[in-house]
């Protein structure tokens, strides 16, 4: 019995040492980063009703959670994503200004914490993840999405990733599509899975099931193929015959600009066919992905609906950096990792006094020295 208390459950894993240390310098690094942007840290809780993650809100699917129950029957769970928490958060916030017009509604939240995932022990990934992030309230314009992605970047260079890349995708340039080929709500969340995946058997097999058009049909299926540097985007507004997906391309154009401005363009493609399983967001996505790691090491994106689900519409847009996936990242890119040395000091009873007075100077000035005694 006491054996088998030795080894963690499948999913999780202990980290200390040389390698904690490292994390958190890290995680040190992208803190830093955060505060430059004028973001303050939110704390909330590790589980949630169960509500905060349904279908409704669009987050994590059910089979994925981590459900328990309190005393009173309520049903709980781990969180398993920090949007809904952060922003149920800032709605409670937001309320308490209501009747004050002079009030400032926007908010500039951080945070950094552990989410928990369900998934199949099959699947050999883990269920507990370090994620930092931010959330952006109550800032419409498309120059919020561009500092947000410019602070993605950023952070990721102070951490000391060099070899990444942000794709940028826009859910409205989907919906439009979809609603310009008369598909209904749940037609349009079937297709969203087989474009994610780039699936396009599935998905012409789905929309010849629906009895969708050829034209409507093979302008949807094209949507994969919308994926490159900058100029994807003026074949992309060809192919768009609504006005709800030129508008979305249009802004990606002038998103560009504002990354031009902050001197990020290198890092930045688009992909159209990139959709979140994540049905809270209504506007540009990202994710960043790095040389050596098959995961996703950041994912964002604009979901100005999310605060209305608790009674206070509010605009919106955030990011999360899967730390545990980014320190993959730099280690298959070789990065060094520079954490303050520990001096050791030995002593024995004769001289204890002695070298104490040493280890305790040395402490004050800042140096992290630790003491073992010499037989």
């Amino acid at each position: 019995m006491i054996k088998s208390l030795l080894h963690t459950p499948e999913g999780v894993r202990d980290i200390r040492g040389a390698e904690y240390a490292q994390k958190l310098r890290v995680e040190q690094l992208i803190h830093d980063r955060f505060k430059l942007y004028g973001y303050e840290d939110v704390e909330t809780p590790t589980f949630e009703f169960f509500d905060l993650f349904s279908r409704e809100i669009g987050t994590t699917p059910a089979k994925d959670l981590f459900k328990f129950f309190d005393r009173e029957g309520n049903t709980l769970v781990l969180r398993p994503d920090f949007t809904p928490s952060v922003a149920r958060c800032a709605a409670r916030s937001l309320s308490s200004l209501a009747g004050d017009n002079n009030a400032v509604r926007s908010q500039r939240l951080c945070y950094h914490g552990s989410t928990f995932t369900n998934t199949s022990s099959l699947q050999g990934k883990l269920k507990e993840h370090t994620e930092m992030g931010i959330e952006l309230i109550d800032q419409p314009g498309v120059e919020a999405d561009g500092e947000t992605i410019a602070l993605v970047i950023e952070s990721l260079l102070a951490a000391g990733l060099q070899e990444f890349q942000i794709s940028i995708g826009q859910v409205e340039y989907f919906k439009g599509m979809c609603a310009d080929a008369g598909l209904d709500e749940e037609t349009e969340l079937e297709l969203r899975d087989f474009i994610a995946g780039k699936n396009i058997f599935g998905a012409e097999d789905l929309l010849i099931s629906r009895g969708v058009d050829e034209l409507h049909r093979n302008r949807l299926l094209n949507i994969t193929d919308l994926f490159g540097s900058s100029s994807v985007l003026t074949d992309a507004e060809q192919q768009a015959d609504n006005q709800r997906s030129k508008e979305a391309i249009m802004r990606l154009k002038r998103l560009y600009q504002v990354l031009c401005h902050y001197g990020v363009e290198q890092y930045i493609s688009f992909d159209l066919g990139m959709l979140s399983k994540y049905n809270y967001y209504t506007g540009v996505i990202f994710k960043a992905y790095a040389y050596g790691v098959g995961d996703v090491i950041v994912k964002g994106g604009r979901y100005d609906l999310l605060l209305e689900k608790f009674g206070q519409p509010a605009p919106a847009i955030g990011f999360v950096i899967v730390i545990d996936d980014l320190m993959a990242a730099l280690a298959r890119q070789h990065t060094p990792i520079p954490t303050e040395p520990v001096v050791t000091l030995t002593y024995t009873q004769e001289n204890y006094a002695a070298v104490l007075a040493k280890a305790q100077s040395r402490r004050h000035r800042g140096e992290r020295v630790k003491m073992q005694r010499r037989e």
